[in-house]
């Protein structure tokens, strides 16, 4: 990396009130190569704010000190944080593309696009080659042989098709790839949703003809099907099996119905996922629609937020990392405008599914009515996100006047303790972003310093571990909420102005309401919100939405620490059942929680199953079972 350009002076001035010109750094951009390589922007302790790439270095760099257009105020409110400018030369444009990708997914820069969408979305996948194939649900694509078709945009849409699909096409709902002989099929088979083959029921030849079905359907090959399925009804009639002809018949018109209820926009059969992009001053929105076999089948919106640079930069820093191993990479990729970095794109994106895939850009025809559609749905977005933020601002607003905050409380967090009699403790710590849950920013804590029940000191050692271990986590809040009362808003006061934080930190507890307390009517308006120095609790019921606010960060808070105490739970006492069975150390015992999770599970298995675990041998398999059954003797 070049370091001979780091060294800048009065970078503290703005700007925006001198002219991105003028910019101490513009006279770095002298010295840039003429030469394809990764450029990066830090502040003044030295923290990665942006990073992109460049065909032409020099050419790139400069541009930002001449920046004009939507993008204009976020350029200056990059520039006027940055300190520093460096940049690397690689061999090729590609090289530079890939480097460019490597350093945003490590330093995750504030001012790139770095999608929180990482899910990977569910796919049916189908491998022929068994015996009796069945359609399974999948997040990910191996090149394994099988047939996969997806992505679908949630798991309900994947949910729906599966149930359409059994309804049409009944193929086994078994689990597992051994097909296990049953005496008398399940109920299914009695449902009409499923053929029998566990008894039987139908021969392989037979079954095999309706996966081939399947197939075609999903590749969206219907007039095919429908050919199929309209002769094989004709044959069976003409050999006067007319139950045989029957059932074609009704899977003929049930293809036709489905077909019916499609929303088909291209007769062509290529799949192609569509970007639409709408960018303002104050953000920008990205909508990717879904086309599969000519059918659009969902979508997926992204907020870029902060993210800094043209719509070219950002749909290419979107391709890069929405498109990593693992995701379904389709034949075409419609963008609204060429990309510059086009070629190299799509020689990344053929090299990472092993077959051609093309980055168009379309002005007329079938494709350009998709173009249109994500666009426009990205402005809908963009309207919609706006109007909830505003919206969540004005809340924000209101909880910080009814509570007389110092500032407007954009980051909050609610530390609250989950335990069973002290044991298994653990503290958890929800984090509120603009009134929206930001699970990045969870933590979770092991209490260690009490076994008994005592929750104003759990919640403070949770509050000294986080001191200790994030500083900056605590001083990037702008509210502390406790679930709790007086002993536990003492407790965390007391810490709070040990560590001289009681004046930075405001900090409130809010406490369950009683019944005895309330009347029917008054049920979930009248919680009491207590506030350090103040004898008597605040209460909301003036401003319900304030409250609910409240609670959602309370109950976020709740359900994340009863989930770590779960997980925690269930560790601990398969590890206590562990350490007593000769031949179990720490190696095999870490490959038994990895692939059993807990007790029941584990005492549920056989001695196969359980031999299968790496390490773990036939005899030792019997130790354990013998060891286990036991342990459940001696607790009846």
């Amino acid at each position: 990396m070049d370091n001979e350009h780091q060294e800048t002076d009065g970078a503290k001035s703005s700007p925006a009130c001198e002219g991105a010109e003028k910019h101490p750094l513009s006279l770095q951009t002298a010295a840039f190569p003429h030469l394809p390589g990764v450029y990066l922007f830090r502040d003044s302790q030295g923290k990665i704010l942006y990073v992109g790439k460049a065909r032409d270095l020099k050419r790139r760099a400069s541009s930002y000190f001449r920046s004009a257009g939507a993008s204009q105020i976020k350029t200056r409110v990059l520039l006027g944080k940055a300190s520093q400018l460096e940049y690397v030369v690689t061999a090729t444009e590609k090289d530079a593309l890939l480097l460019e990708s490597s350093l945003i997914k490590k330093h995750r820069p504030r001012y790139n696009v770095t999608l929180r969408d990482d899910k990977s979305y569910p796919s049916l996948r189908i491998d022929p080659r068994e015996p009796y194939p069945r359609l399974d649900v999948v997040r990910r694509f191996h090149k394994d042989g099988a047939i996969y078709f997806g992505p679908y945009p949630s798991a309900h849409s994947v949910r729906e098709t599966v149930k359409i699909l059994h309804q049409v096409f009944p193929l086994r709902l078994c689990k597992g790839k051994k097909l296990i002989p049953r005496e008398r099929p399940c109920l299914n088979y009695s449902m009409g949703q499923c053929l029998g083959a566990c008894a039987g029921k139908v021969t392989q030849e037979e079954y095999r003809s309706m996966v081939e079905e399947v197939i075609l359907f999903l590749q969206g090959k219907t007039d095919v099907l429908q050919k199929q399925l309209k002769e094989r009804m004709e044959d069976a009639a003409s050999a006067l099996e007319f139950e045989k002809a029957a059932f074609y018949r009704d899977r003929l018109r049930s293809v036709l119905s489905v077909l019916e209820k499609q929303h088909i926009v291209s007769g062509r059969q290529e799949n192609r996922d569509v970007i639409g992009i709408h960018q303002e001053e104050e953000g920008t929105e990205l909508v990717l629609l879904f086309v599969r076999q000519g059918e659009v089948i969902g979508q997926r919106s992204f907020d870029l937020g902060d993210a800094q640079g043209e719509k070219d930069e950002l749909i290419t820093a979107f391709i890069q990392q929405y498109y990593e191993e693992g995701r379904y990479i389709p034949d075409e990729i419609l963008v609204p405008f060429p990309l510059e970095a086009r070629n190299v794109l799509e020689e990344w994106l053929g090299e990472s599914r092993g077959k051609r895939v093309r980055v168009r850009a379309v002005m007329r025809g079938d494709r350009k009515n998709l173009l249109d559609m994500a666009s426009s749905n990205a402005r809908e977005r963009f309207l919609s996100r706006r109007k909830w933020q505003n919206r969540d601002t004005a809340l924000l607003g209101a909880l910080q006047r009814v509570l007389k905050l110092p500032r407007l409380p954009l980051r909050m967090a609610c530390i609250d303790i989950s335990n069973i009699q002290g044991l298994h403790a653990v503290g958890a710590v929800a984090v509120f972003s603009d009134a929206r849950p930001d699970p990045e920013s969870y933590r979770h804590f092991r209490i260690r310093g009490k076994q008994e029940p005592d929750d104003p000191a759990m919640m403070a050692e949770a509050l000294e571990r986080l001191f200790d271990q994030e500083p900056e986590f605590l001083e990037g809040l702008d509210l502390l909420v406790l679930d709790g009362g007086k002993g536990q808003l003492n407790r965390v006061h007391q810490l709070l102005a040990e560590r001289g934080m009681d004046r930075q930190l405001p900090l409130i507890s809010i406490a369950k309401e009683r019944e005895e307390e309330i009347g029917e009517k008054g049920r979930g308006m009248y919680e009491k919100i207590y506030v350090p120095g103040r004898k008597n609790p605040v209460l909301l019921f003036r401003t319900p939405d304030v409250l609910h606010l409240l609670q959602r960060l309370r109950d976020e808070a709740h359900r994340f620490a009863i989930s770590r105490y779960k997980s925690r739970h269930r560790r601990d006492l398969l590890t206590s059942v562990l350490d007593g069975i000769p031949g179990i150390g720490p190696a095999r015992r870490q490959a038994l929680m990895r692939q059993f999770g807990s007790v029941d599970a584990l005492r549920n298995t056989t001695r196969e199953e359980l031999a299968r675990t790496p390490g773990i041998s036939k005899a030792l398999a019997e130790t354990i079972l013998r060891a286990l059954g036991k342990n459940e003797q001696d607790a009846s």
